[in-house]
């Protein structure tokens, strides 16, 4: 199997963050334009913006956590040449799961279900780091 075949849902998830990006560009332009935002405290305060710019602006911090674990594995697997159908898996799921949960994060933001895609994608990311780890001791 071909191991820069990771870099796809790795795309992905990048693509993702960037999207988020673009989107909360958006809401601010639209929150400023409307009255939305308490001037004096926007530049240093989150609570200055509406809920639903800081539903975006949260989803995007959430982009900086867990799938950074995700990069530095899919990284690790593709330079040891580990990449195989287990790891492509456990990649695009997480990924899809990514996509769900800031579907929910920026819509609905009901919590008990982003509990469930973030429990999820994290269980995805330990199956990659198992597999790294297993890799590595094999080697």
């Amino acid at each position: 199997m071909h191991s820069q075949l990771i870099l796809l849902p790795v795309l992905v998830q990048v693509l993702l963050t960037l999207a988020l990006y673009v989107s909360l560009n958006i809401a601010k332009v639209r929150a400023a334009k409307a009255g939305h935002v308490n001037e004096q405290r926007r530049g240093l305060h989150d609570d200055a913006w509406p809920d639903y710019v800081l539903k975006i602006n949260n989803c995007i911090r959430n982009q900086f956590e867990v799938p950074v674990l995700f990069y530095v594995l899919a990284i690790s697997l593709a330079v040891i040449d580990a990449v195989n159908f287990s790891v492509l898996t456990c990649s695009w799921l997480f990924v899809f799961s990514r996509l769900a949960h800031a579907y929910v994060h920026t819509g609905s933001n009901y919590v008990p279900v982003r509990r469930k895609i973030f429990t999820f994608s994290v269980i995805m990311v330990l199956v990659m780091a198992l597999i790294l780890a297993s890799s590595l001791w094999q080697s």
